[in-house]
C-alpha cells in the first residue's frame, strides 16, 4: 500500500467517525429538530465530500473532527453537525435551485451542490470566495456560480430559489433574500446579536409572502457584514 493510500485510509476511518458522532447529535437534540435522524441524502453528501481538501493545511488532522475550525480573514469553517442540520432544513430535492449567503472555505458548498440541481454562492471576502471556487473547481463540482460581494441584496438575476441558506449571523431576515426565496420554500439562517444568544432559525415563506419562523438550536456565527455590491 503506497503512503497516499495509508492516508486515505485514515481520512475514511475520520470521517466515518465524524458521521457517526453526527448521527448521535442528531439524537440527542431530537426534541429541538424535530427528528431523531437527518435525511439519509444529506448524510450521504456529508460523506461524499472530502472536508480535509476545505480546511488550512496545518488543521488537516482536525478536518473531521465534529467542531468549527479558522479558515483565516476572522472566518471558520462550520462544525459538520451544524453543516448537516443546515442542509437538512432547506429539505432540498435533486432538482432545487440554493442561494447561499457566504461562501466561505466552499465545504458547505459542496454539501448543497451534492444534492441541488444549482448552487449560486455569494462571499464577501474576495480572497476567500476566489479560493474556494478554484477549490470547487479543482474538485469537479460544474453546478455552482459564484460572486463576490454583499450578499445581504441576494441575486435577484436567478430567483426565485427553492432555498436559501445563509452562514452569518443577522439580527433579522434580509428583506431581498426573503423577497428572493420561492413560496412554500425555506431559508436556514443564524438569527441574533453579534457573538451570543443567536439561533439557528428555519424560515418557511406561505403562498401569502408571510414568513413563519421557528428557532432550532443555539449557534455562534459570525456577522453577516455589508459593504460593496455583488460582482460576478
Amino acid at each position: 500500500m503506497t503512503k497516499d493510500g495509508a492516508g486515505d485510509r485514515t481520512a475514511a476511518a475520520a470521517r466515518d467517525a465524524m458521521m457517526h458522532e453526527i448521527a448521535r447529535d442528531v439524537r440527542l437534540v431530537a426534541d429541538r429538530l424535530g427528528k431523531d435522524e437527518f435525511d439519509p441524502a444529506v448524510m450521504a453528501a456529508l460523506g461524499r465530500v472530502p472536508r480535509e481538501a476545505f480546511v488550512p493545511e496545518g488543521r488537516r488532522a482536525a478536518a473531521y473532527v465534529n467542531a468549527p475550525l479558522p479558515i483565516g480573514h476572522g472566518q471558520t469553517i462550520s462544525q459538520p453537525f451544524i453543516v448537516a442540520a443546515m442542509t437538512d432544513m432547506l429539505a432540498l430535492r435533486a432538482e432545487s435551485r440554493v442561494l447561499e449567503i457566504g461562501t466561505g472555505c466552499g465545504y458547505q458548498t459542496a454539501v448543497l451542490a451534492e444534492i441541488a440541481a444549482r448552487v449560486y454562492t455569494i462571499e464577501f471576502v474576495a480572497e476567500l470566495g476566489e479560493s474556494a471556487a478554484r477549490r470547487l473547481e479543482s474538485l469537479g463540482y460544474t453546478n455552482i456560480a459564484y460572486r463576490t460581494g454583499d450578499g445581504r441584496a441576494g441575486w435577484p438575476e436567478h430567483a426565485p430559489y427553492d432555498a436559501v441558506i445563509v452562514t452569518a449571523a443577522a439580527e433579522t431576515p434580509p428583506p431581498a433574500l426573503v423577497e428572493q426565496l420561492a413560496p412554500g420554500r425555506r431559508m436556514a439562517i443564524p438569527l441574533g446579536p453579534r457573538r451570543e444568544g443567536q439561533e439557528l432559525c428555519l424560515l418557511i415563506k406561505g403562498a401569502d409572502g408571510q414568513v413563519a419562523r421557528r428557532a432550532i438550536l443555539p449557534v455562534a456565527f459570525v456577522p453577516l457584514v455589508s459593504g460593496p455590491r455583488c460582482q460576478d
